[in-house]
């Protein structure tokens, strides 16, 4: 089958459970859950090619506005690799955040790749792998995150993220399997962390936090909705230490890291406030 057989088109929402299951099968361990949540945020930003009818490159280009946008699961079947077919989605991809700062968690492998379309890297992102543990006094300033008027949350969550992300954040913290937090005291919202089942495990992210203490709060509160010695997942960004901290103290071990990148400025983010990023597909 020859190249000019080769097409892209905008993914369906069926199209992206490949995208998923290409990413589960390179070790990135996807929600459950996420596919729906990610589609919703921008239907027009996920991208699939096709040799034939046979479906072989993905890459998502989520556009939050038309100040920033993120990449993820940019995949090409092994088979395939190497044959300039990754390329063409990607290129379709920038071109379509075309006026956007854009980010990416790339694989470190792939960071001199990226550095050649422009990127530049701001910090690496590191995926801490552990036990849960059950804590039986939770602390009374706890509460579900259905509980915090949603424009607060939104508020709060601008402090960590380059661009608003009503449609995103709505969904999120209303998975299924999953469960949402927020410390709370005075009426002020001071952190919140989310947990959601995955192929392996459960990820908790993200887990924003004013101080390590309410982090560490936050922590133990997603802990409580499973059961003891389920295996969980914290990724971190590297430059908090009081993050590293965090999981290494809880017996987390490094089983995996990232390169956050931009094309632009690095956005002006609480780095020492993020414990646990939201997602490398979405940011």
């Amino acid at each position: 089958m020859n190249n000019n057989s080769f097409q892209i088109r905008t993914m369906t929402r069926k199209d992206l459970d490949i995208a998923v299951d290409w990413a589960a099968t390179e070790g990135w361990n996807p929600g459950l859950h996420d596919a729906g949540v990610f589609y919703k945020t921008d239907p027009n930003g996920f991208f699939i090619g096709f040799l034939g009818d046979e479906p072989i490159t993905c890459i998502s280009a989520v556009a939050y506005n038309k100040h920033f946008g993120f990449l993820g699961f940019y995949i090409t079947k092994p088979e395939y690799r190497g044959k300039g077919y990754g390329i063409q989605v990607w290129n379709k991809a920038i071109k379509y955040l075309k006026t956007q700062n854009i980010g990416l968690d790339g694989v470190v492998a792939q960071q001199e790749n990226y550095k050649k379309s422009g990127f530049q890297l701001a910090y690496r992102n590191i995926r801490y792998q552990g036990k849960s543990k059950k804590n039986k006094n939770q602390d009374s300033n706890i509460v579900m995150l259905s509980k915090v008027p949603f424009d607060e949350l939104l508020k709060y969550d601008s402090d960590f993220f380059p661009a608003p992300r009503p449609e995103f954040l709505r969904r999120w913290i209303n998975l299924p399997e999953s469960a949402s937090f927020g410390f709370q005291q005075n009426g002020k919202l001071m952190g919140y962390g989310v947990i959601r089942r995955c192929r392996a495990g459960y990820k908790i992210g993200p887990l924003f936090a004013d101080d390590s203490n309410i982090a560490e709060i936050l922590f133990l509160a997603t802990n409580n909705f499973l059961e003891p010695e389920t295996t969980i997942f914290l990724d971190t960004p590297e430059v908090n230490s009081e993050a590293v901290e965090l999981a290494k103290r809880h017996n987390m071990e490094m089983c995996f890291e990232t390169a956050r990148m931009y094309t632009k400025e690095p956005p002006k983010l609480s780095l020492n406030k993020i414990f646990g990023v939201t997602t490398f597909e979405l940011g």
